[in-house]
């Protein structure tokens, strides 16, 4: 019998599979981004975020940020001699990422004089947040720092230099020898969660504004950072405090870091349970104003939990895109299909509205100390955005992931970190409900507030009809808002200042549909289920990423 040669497979020649979406500029290649940043930051220097864009996007980068997700931090409670040390160790490329992203000035940029600083110091974060956001806990906490200190002039005159330094310096040693230096917070305790009046940590007084604490902090982000502002209990009531990781005597101050949290996500970041024993401390601002002491610090975190989800939905929908639009099945580009392209379309204008509102945010951060009524929109518009994209992201990166298949759902694919970040920023700094009651307490005691976001709302007033009937509406349900209809009234706000900056600066083909799909009498609830006929070529073109 003739013998039949065999074929040979070669299994290693995969075709259909996209390259990888590396060495990419998250700046240049964002159109939206850079139209938003140049608008609401017009003294940025845009050759800047470039620079950090083109890092940001670069393979060692996302090389890196998969390996600290692979190589997570472990805590070293002792020496090797017995010696209590507290010290949790990272993997290099850690801290490499932690010296880029400070180095940038990201921490650094609102402190220092720089113009639009709120904005530059967003725009740097979006980047970071596009690749490795669990090292923007860390980077956050201290560039939110100074509004907290700003209630101890002689504390911020010390502290404040080494933030605005905009140096890393991951040794731990005395903070005072130190160029560069990363503050922490530590406000959770167990029996209170977000009720912080609930603190049982306890400070007795040594003398000249310093206490020593006793206490257990069921959450401590980034333990490892040069100092914490903190909680606990004087004669007087809640107090903050500053304790630094070093006593003045440069002993290791009484802070056990008990154990490390197995978070869902932000898994490279540390997050710890802590327990205070004679921890040495300073006090900041008044004696029993500890939570006021704190407002301003809050108000700046919550920013950048608006901002973070934004960059999620963003380099989650960027990575979506260039998956279908390098992968095809069923005879043709997954891009191509008329369902999928439904779909990308509603991620693009979801990801817009997103960002396009934090960023006007930052806008108002950036204008607050001189116009009041930038200080009452932000106020107001801060906690609503926080809320509501916080609760779109989930949804979205979900979505995002779905387009990747099954490729998506495993760990070598990056939209599989997004999603477990993604619920992260909706319950730090105040979940769901603690937000919009928030909301609430700002219309109490600002009524004005009501009326400057009103007035931000009218300026699109006359560009869509649904729009504007959804305003004439609205602006009844905020004069006497009720506690059971907080979260509707925050959801309602949201949508409504999304669509009015949608209506501004976006394409109409992007701001029509997003007004028909979102606001109205029956909003689409689903991805992909949009009403009419929506010009999705235009949509998807805008978003595809410009290389």
């Amino acid at each position: 019998m003739e013998n039949v040669p065999h074929t040979v497979a070669h299994f290693n020649e995969v075709p259909n599979q996209p390259p990888p979406f590396v060495n990419v500029n998250l700046f240049s290649c964002d159109r939206v981004l850079a139209e938003t940043v140049a608008r609401e930051g017009k003294a940025i220097d845009a050759a800047r975020l470039m620079e950090f864009g083109a890092a940001m996007g670069s393979a060692d980068m996302w090389a890196i940020a998969a390996t600290i997700h692979r190589h997570t931090p472990e805590l070293h409670s002792f020496d090797r001699y017995g010696g209590r040390i507290d010290e949790v160790e990272y993997h290099p490329g850690y801290h490499e990422v932690m010296r880029r992203g400070i180095q940038s000035g990201i921490s650094a940029a609102p402190w220092r004089g720089e113009k639009c600083g709120h904005t530059l110091h967003a725009a740097l974060e979006y980047l970071l947040a596009k690749v490795e956001p669990s090292v923007c806990c860390p980077i956050t906490m201290t560039y939110a720092s100074p509004a907290a200190l700003d209630h101890a002039p002689k504390l911020a005159a010390e502290w404040l230099p080494r933030i605005t330094a905009a140096e890393y310096d991951s040794s731990s040693r005395v903070a005072a020898e130190k160029r560069g230096i990363t503050i922490g917070m530590a406000m959770t305790e167990k029996q209170g969660g977000s009720d912080l009046r609930a603190n049982t940590t306890r400070a007795d007084p040594l003398g000249d504004d310093w206490y020593l604490l006793n206490g257990h902090k069921w959450f401590c982000s980034a333990p490892m950072s040069d100092a914490f502002l903190t909680l606990a209990q004087t004669t007087d009531g809640l107090t903050c405090f500053l304790v630094q990781k070093f006593r003045r005597d440069q002993r290791r101050n009484g802070m056990h870091v008990m154990r490390l949290k197995d978070k869902v996500g932000d898994r490279a970041n540390a997050s710890s349970e802590i327990e205070y024993v004679d921890a040495e401390a300073i006090i900041v601002g008044e004696k029993g104003r500890g939570i006021r002491t704190l407002l301003e610090m809050v108000h700046h975190t919550r920013l950048d939990c608006a901002l973070a989800p934004a960059a999620y939905m963003q380099t989650a929908l960027a990575q979506a895109i260039w998956y279908t639009t390098h992968r095809s099945a069923f005879g043709k580009r997954l891009v191509d299909q008329p369902l999928m392209r439904q779909v990308l379309a509603d991620l693009a204008i979801e990801a817009e509205a997103a960002t396009l509102l934090a960023f006007r945010l930052s806008r108002s951060f950036d204008e607050m100390e001189q116009d009041e009524s930038a200080k009452l929109f932000s106020r107001l518009a801060t906690p609503v955005a926080k809320y509501w994209v916080n609760k779109r992201v989930i949804a979205h990166v979900a979505e995002c992931m779905e387009c990747h298949g099954g490729g998506g759902y495993v760990e070598e694919w990056p939209i599989a970190r997004f999603y477990r970040q993604s619920p992260l920023n909706g319950i730090w700094e105040g979940s769901g409900n603690v937000i919009c009651l928030d909301v609430l307490r700002a219309l109490s005691r600002n009524p004005e507030s009501a009326d400057v976001v009103i007035s931000e709302l009218m300026i699109a007033v006359g560009a869509n009809r649904i729009f504007d009937a959804e305003v004439l509406q609205f602006q009844s349900s905020l004069r006497q808002p009720i506690e059971a209809d907080a979260r509707r009234l925050a959801g309602k706000m949201a949508l409504l200042l999304q669509a009015s900056l949608m209506l501004r600066y976006a394409p109409s083909a992007d701001s029509d549909l997003f007004c028909a799909s979102r606001l109205g009498a029956e909003p689409v609830a689903a991805y992909g289920a949009l009403p009419g006929r929506a010009d999705v070529d235009a949509i998807i073109a805008r978003a595809t990423p410009a290389l």
